[in-house]
């Protein structure tokens, strides 16, 4: 999978299940998204984790500051390129989403706007080459989210905190190409 692809699958569907638990995943699997981010394992079974996200005709893309026994060196990036079917990866870490990038994974760059300080921050040190697309939490803000779309050159994810269909539509409606949600509710939407 390519960004492309990515970003027509997106549009065809663009709410994001992201799940934290195995009852999560369940759910998820069991539901009309068509990509998940995974937020939770270890390297003891996120090759599985991935596997049956992937044998239920879904994306899977696996955050890596998340996975128990993953360090925050570019040999995690490695690591789920060559022993998952993961078609992504997320992380707040630049030097990770860049390694992915050159691994051939889709790379989403996590980014937490607690203040003008770290908007500025993103502003002013966003690489173009360290991510395809930015997720942003929390993904409320659609007068941050227009600014992200202008300023960043990449398509922006809107997660964190979406909870209905006001705030999916808030998101998109801004610009978001997607919304991700650990909401069960929202991914029927």
């Amino acid at each position: 999978m390519d960004t492309h692809q990515l970003l027509e699958l997106l549009d065809a569907g663009p709410v994001i299940a992201a799940v934290k638990d195995p009852a999560g995943l369940a759910h998820a699997l069991d539901s009309d998204v068509s990509v998940l981010f995974l937020l939770y394992g270890d390297i003891l079974t996120i090759r599985d984790t991935v596997a049956r996200v992937r044998e239920a005709g879904k994306r899977a893309f696996v955050h890596l500051d998340l996975i128990e026994g993953l360090s925050t060196r570019e040999i995690s990036a490695d690591f789920i390129a060559r022993s998952t079917a993961a078609d992504g990866v997320i992380s707040t870490k630049p030097a990770l989403t860049r390694r992915a990038r050159e691994l051939g994974l889709v790379a989403i760059q996590r980014i937490f706007l607690l203040d003008s300080m770290a908007l500025k921050s993103v502003e002013r040190h966003f690489s173009q080459e360290s991510a395809d697309l930015v997720e942003v939490l929390p993904g409320l803000m659609p007068k941050i989210i227009r600014q992200l779309c202008r300023t960043t050159g990449r398509p922006i994810i809107a997660g964190g905190l979406i909870t209905d269909k006001e705030d999916v539509t808030g998101a998109l409606g801004a610009g978001a190409v997607a919304v991700s949600s650990t909401n069960p509710a929202v991914w029927s939407m």
